[in-house]
């Protein structure tokens, strides 16, 4: 988001950011991204984040806190945040106290949203259903295979690939458990949106071993072990599924012979009158030869866009709760780099 907002966002200007280790604290916000300095220095000290004189927060931690977006909300900045509260009506309902009070207090908004849970799961369903006379089941599916990721710490330590098959479940671990209740909001928010009026959501996954040792990066997948994880979040409505998200996640290049096969990516199909799929499949390019640590890279820049794209209408909006429902289209502010464009009337 940094690098976007100085080599694209003339109209944005970077007056803070807060860092998390103490050999970041007072460095140049440029020189921490690569480019040249800009005068502007971070910080690991939160009251002076709460201090800085700022229209809107990107928020996007490993580690999400309640507590931190309640301060901002509170100190009168608007928070934008691909990291959770894609649909905060639906969290726990002091927490959704919580953060209505800290808007209130601060005449400030807050958004959720990325890429899935986030337009993939949001605002494409919802820009489909424009076409819908009845809609009858709504499902998301994302097939990937995690195998292509650096990040093995988060591959095998918070996914818990490379675990005993019976110990997956979405109390494994702190990092499960948050990504299940991401996906549990994600499905409340398409069922409210649409008027599903849903019971309930419930969330299964099914665990597959690794037939073969495979070699991960710096990390050993060993036979055996969970290579394969099936999650489905379901939101049923006397007892009919009416919205799924499925995630068909692999690691090591095995595919279970069982399992379905969209293609690579995200599908989104609707059932109704009329029935309607999408599939979206994100590259570095398409037209040019790329690393597979570029193609990796798109993804990440493709979920921070969706919330940097976001900051004008977010800041435009109500005090309040501001979702992907709630928000006009977001488009690119960028776009084609010509800014002088003149469109004829």
């Amino acid at each position: 988001m940094i690098t976007t907002i100085i080599d694209h966002r003339p109209d944005l200007q970077i007056v803070g950011a807060r860092v998390y280790s103490d050999n970041k604290d007072g460095a140049d916000v440029g020189a921490l991204v690569g480019r040249n300095p800009i005068g502007v220095s971070a910080s690991a000290d939160v009251a002076k984040i709460l201090a800085t004189q700022a229209d809107c927060v990107l928020y996007a931690p490993r580690r999400t806190s309640i507590d931190d977006v309640c301060a901002l909300l509170a100190s009168g900045k608007d928070v934008a945040t691909t990291a959770f509260l894609f649909h905060p009506r639906r969290i726990a309902p002091s927490d959704a106290e919580r953060i209505l009070d800290a808007c209130r207090s601060g005449d400030s908004t807050v958004h959720g949203s990325g890429l899935n849970p986030g337009n993939l799961s949001g605002v494409l369903p919802l820009a489909l259903s424009g076409m819908s006379r009845t809609i009858d089941k709504i499902t998301v599916q994302e097939r990937a295979d995690w195998s292509v990721y650096e990040s093995t710490s988060i591959t095998f330590d918070g996914m818990a690939f490379g675990q005993p098959m019976e110990e997956i479940n979405p109390s494994t671990n702190e990092f499960l458990a948050f990504n299940s209740t991401l996906f549990t909001e994600q499905v409340w928010f398409l069922a409210d949106a649409l008027n599903a009026g849903i019971d309930e959501v419930t969330a299964t996954v099914e665990a597959v071993p690794a037939t073969a040792d495979h070699q991960i990066f710096d990390h050993v997948l060993r036979a055996g072990t969970t290579a394969g994880q099936r999650w489905r979040w379901s939101g049923r409505r006397g007892g009919d599924v009416l919205v799924e998200i499925e995630t068909l996640w692999t690691v090591g290049g095995e595919y279970p012979d069982h399992w379905p096969t969209p293609e690579h990516g995200w599908t989104l199909t609707i059932e109704g009158d009329p029935s309607m799929r999408a599939h979206f499949f994100c590259l570095a390019s398409f037209g040019r030869a790329a690393s597979i640590e570029e193609h990796v890279r798109s993804a990440s820049v493709a979920t921070a866009m969706q919330v940097l794209n976001a900051v004008p209408v977010v800041c435009a909006a109500p005090a309040g709760v501001a979702t992907m429902a709630d928000l006009p289209l977001i488009r690119s502010h960028t776009g084609f780099g010509n800014g002088s464009t003149v469109v004829p009337r």
